[in-house]
């Protein structure tokens, strides 16, 4: 690859299932098995009770809003995002889970609107419906030419990377990982012969060795390596001992960016030794407007990442943040106040990490090479 700058647009977890399901053009089944919620257009109506109606049925641009217009604007070379639910038109609910997310195959254009290069379907809701449900969910996302990484109908299909060609002739490797502290059970794992996801037991350094080693076997000169991977819990800004290791060990063995997600709201950002990793990149679209509880965490502010590197070398070289906020179940631009809010937060919770407010709204990493995250994290 030339030495020019590669730009990457990353975001946490994508979940047009559920209540965003409902009010898309082609709403598949509502019914849901939640302990107090049976239907999923009762979330549609918990989002009109506190920001107005919502005219469903909506055009399939509508959930992304005023972040498709950023998008176009920035021109990344590489979109990746977490896709967290299923894509199937019914199947059995997954036993012995509080929540579960699909959305209608024939709703897949609130998706393709977006234009992702990759789904990272290695989640906790990938499975909701079962192996039945995620091989739907395959064939959906392959009809509509899209490619899927994470999950496959093999342990082989699972753990592949998927490869994405950027100018100079270089390439983009995702690579996508669901961790056990991520929700994702042991019993979704992919094997050679069954449909599932790649599954990471525990975030220890045998495993780290076990993904640089793939990682090798499949790079080729001047291609980037990017790792995706859904760990840790929904909630808090302090980042575990063994997740801060286990992504600076991927750094070490060659990983140019860890992608994190899983929290429902952002968490820190780390620079370790000129490579970016996101230790949770929080929601993105969801169905949350309205439910109680966790306000301190704003998890109605939502952050869209591009981060660009050096294709050459793989150092960072630039992270823009781009916070949006869910109204209407729709992203539009957040407040000045609330702008100003993220800022504060994330330059406090990622030590070494100096998060700037610019000009023109945007959060910007100041003096990205500089930065380095303390081994105990926040």
């Amino acid at each position: 690859m030339g030495g020019g700058a590669v730009t990457l647009f990353l975001c946490g977890d994508v979940m047009l299932g559920r209540g965003v399901d409902q009010i898309l053009p082609h709403p598949g089944s509502p019914e849901l098995r939640e302990d107090y919620v049976r239907d999923a257009r009762a979330y549609v109506r918990l989002a009109e009770s506190v920001n107005g109606p919502v005219p469903a049925p909506v055009d399939p641009s509508w959930p992304w809003g005023d972040a498709l217009r950023w998008l176009d604007e920035y021109a990344p070379h590489v979109r990746i995002v977490n896709l967290e639910t299923s894509v199937t038109r019914g199947g059995a609910f997954a036993p012995g889970k509080a929540i579960h997310y699909r959305m209608h195959p024939a709703n897949l254009p609130a998706l393709t609107v977006a234009r992702p290069d990759v789904c990272v379907l290695a989640n906790n809701h990938v499975l909701d419906f079962g192996r039945p449900g995620l091989e739907e969910t395959l064939d959906s996302l392959s009809r509509a030419g899209l490619r899927a990484a994470g999950a496959g109908r093999s342990a082989a299909e699972a753990y592949a990377p998927v490869a994405v060609s950027v100018p100079g002739g270089g390439r983009v490797l995702v690579f996508a990982l669901g961790a056990r502290s991520g929700g994702v059970p042991l019993e979704w794992a992919a094997t050679p012969s069954t449909a599932g996801v790649a599954h990471v037991p525990e975030l220890s350094a045998d495993t780290a060795a076990s993904v640089v080693r793939h990682v090798r076997e499949v790079r080729r000169p001047g291609d980037l390596a990017v790792v995706s991977v859904h760990w840790g819990s929904n909630w808090g800004y302090r980042v575990p001992r063994d997740q801060v290791r286990f992504a600076r060990l991927l750094v070490d063995g060659g990983v140019d960016l860890v992608h994190g997600h899983s929290s429902h709201h952002p968490r820190p950002v780390e620079v370790y030794r000129d490579r970016l990793v996101l230790h949770g990149c929080g929601d993105f679209i969801d169905d949350y407007e309205g439910i109680s509880g966790y306000e301190e965490y704003r998890d109605d502010l939502r952050i869209a990442y591009l981060v660009t590197v050096e294709g050459d070398t793989g150092r960072l070289s630039g992270l823009r943040m781009l916070p949006l906020r869910a109204r209407r179940m729709r992203l539009e631009p957040a407040p000045d106040g609330d702008r100003a809010w993220l800022r504060n937060v994330l330059d406090r919770i990622s030590d070494g990490a100096h998060v700037a407010l610019d000009a023109d709204g945007t959060l910007a990493l100041a003096h990205p090479a500089a930065a380095h995250r303390s081994e105990t994290g926040p």
